[in-house]
């Protein structure tokens, strides 16, 4: 009897993520933890014993962070973990202030209940990885709870612009999460973001974004002065 066109039981699945991909997202991790610290050298052949792959993908990795502003390439001394610039950093949280100000002003202007349930599912996990320490965690559910409050509103290309920025934003987050009481803190504005979506109040959700916005830039830009070789 033939075999169905339909019938895909003996389909081969494409692996969720390939070895440059997953070696990828490994030196971009260590990066945002401070495993490689702003200055550090990226030597090839050590990447490629701790990486356990080729000096090829290595190279490909290196390019692909370099793109992203994560990683430099100095002559005469190759590739470097990339000093984040202040100018930048006060520039992509000019940026985010002014989209994530807009998405909560229209999520509060919506008086939709999904939207307060969706961020405070999304705040929850944040509360809860930090209590767990877990870092890569509480980043994945901030970037969640920033894409309810685009998507909701229908704001997808606000929300492309935003994750344009993801791996830099991603960045400077890594740092200002860990800083002193900033798992009370960033929560509780996130929280105030949520009421005055909850009472309707958009100049007052408006406001609750920029708040938070302008005081994890206030906190960014006191970790890069210190990292800076000058200090």
């Amino acid at each position: 009897m033939a075999v169905g066109l339909k019938d895909s039981t003996i389909k081969v699945e494409r692996p969720a993520k390939t070895l440059r991909e997953l070696a990828l997202d490994k030196v971009r991790e260590a990066i945002d933890s401070g495993h490689f610290k702003p200055g550090d050298r990226l030597v090839e052949r050590d990447l490629c014993a701790q990486l356990g792959v080729s000096r090829t993908i290595v190279r490909e990795v290196l390019r692909h962070l370099e793109s992203e502003g994560l990683v430099a390439n100095l002559p005469n001394k190759g590739p470097i973990v990339a000093r984040l610039d202040a100018d930048e950093a006060r520039q992509i949280y000019e940026i985010r202030g002014a989209l994530e100000g807009m998405a909560a002003r229209l999520c509060a202007e919506r008086h939709d209940s999904t939207i307060v349930e969706a961020l405070e599912g999304a705040l929850y996990d944040i509360r809860q990885c930090y209590r767990e320490k877990d870092m890569p965690g509480v980043l994945a559910s901030t970037s969640a709870f920033y894409q309810v409050l685009f998507s909701k509103v229908d704001r997808h290309v606000a929300w492309g612009i935003v994750n344009l920025l993801t791996v830099r934003i991603n960045h400077l987050r890594s740092m200002t999460i860990k800083t002193d009481n900033r798992n009370v803190e960033g929560p509780a504005q996130m929280e105030r973001i949520i009421e005055a979506i909850r009472r309707g109040d958009g100049e007052g959700a408006y406001r609750a974004a920029m708040d938070h916005v302008t005081s994890a830039a206030a906190i960014a830009e006191a970790v890069i002065s210190a990292q800076s070789p000058a200090a």
